[in-house]
């Protein structure tokens, strides 16, 4: 990220707190998905996949 993207973010509405909580809600998800892959966790069966419809 560069400070033209935080700007951008700035203008979208977002606060500065905002801004931070995300950021360190983004680093903390790659962050554990680098140790789960690290160590060959497998995915949980009864998640869905990204954009798997629900029909039941």
């Amino acid at each position: 990220m560069t400070a033209e993207d935080v700007q951008i973010l700035r203008d979208c509405g977002l606060s500065d707190t905002a801004i931070h909580d995300a950021a360190q809600i983004i680093a903390y998800f790659n962050y554990i998905n680098r140790v789960a892959d690290a160590l060959g966790i497998e995915n949980e069966t009864f998640v869905r996949e990204w954009g798997e419809l629900d029909l039941a």
